[in-house]
């Protein structure tokens, strides 16, 4: 399982990838690529994400494909959920939260992605991807009455009892901890810098990359850096 606060697909996530790759124990692992929650930006982003998938992992060594789930009808296509039952990595990247979710839970895609994750497949998500893999997801919506309001809703459950704030070196610090301290009481949440992955080796979670994860537990915050570990 990885997690990673963003920058998936780029010359800076190579070390990690291939660690990814290594960790699924064949010579030439099967990849599939799912760029859902890049969707809602149109078509000409769709692809241009699988493409980058695709020629990342390619250059990687890996087989890969792009299972083409652009929406909660297109999740139900048998084809789609073979192609991820058959995977040894199955990597969501990033984009819209609320639609990936929409896309995902419920659906025989996401129910192949669970299934891929208790036989043993890797199963990485980044942004977005990795909000969706987590037990809960935050959405962020206005009212009149007030400036910002949080909605919390179910996830794939991959992490339970966790949330993922993607991007976090990307917005003030305050804010993000707003969100943190607002979570539902019994979340750890999960603040990922962009070029950073939390990796799960058995109990524990490593953080590889060029920034550092802010692991919140209700009002107690902790820094876990490059080279350090940390358990839920």
């Amino acid at each position: 399982m990885a997690l990673v606060g963003a920058g998936e697909f780029l010359p800076a996530m190579e070390a990690v990838d291939r660690a990814l790759l290594a960790a699924t124990g064949r010579s030439r692992p099967r990849v599939v690529i799912l760029p859902t929650a890049s969707w809602p930006d149109g078509e000409q982003v769709f692809a241009r994400w699988a493409a980058m998938g695709e020629e990342h992992f390619a250059r990687l060594g890996a087989e890969v494909e792009t299972a083409a789930v652009r929406d909660r009808v297109a999740a139900d296509d048998p084809a789609c959920a073979q192609a991820i039952g058959e995977a040894d990595l199955v990597y969501l990247s990033g984009g819209k939260p609320d639609h990936l979710a929409r896309a995902l839970v419920g659906t025989a895609a996401g129910a192949a992605i669970c299934a891929a994750h208790e036989r043993g497949a890797v199963v990485a998500g980044s942004s977005a991807g990795a909000m969706i893999l987590a037990g809960r997801h935050v959405l962020l919506g206005r009212r009149s009455a007030f400036p910002v309001l949080l909605r919390w809703r179910d996830a794939l459950g991959l992490v339970p009892g966790t949330a993922v704030i993607p991007h976090y070196d990307s917005f003030p610090e305050p804010l993000s901890a707003l969100v943190a301290l607002r979570s539902p009481r019994e979340v750890v949440v999960l603040g990922i810098d962009g070029g950073t992955v939390a990796i799960l080796h058995g109990e524990g979670w490593q953080v590889l990359g060029s920034g550092r994860v802010t692991v919140w537990r209700g009002r107690r915050r902790e820094r876990v850096r490059a080279g350090e570990t940390f358990r839920l």
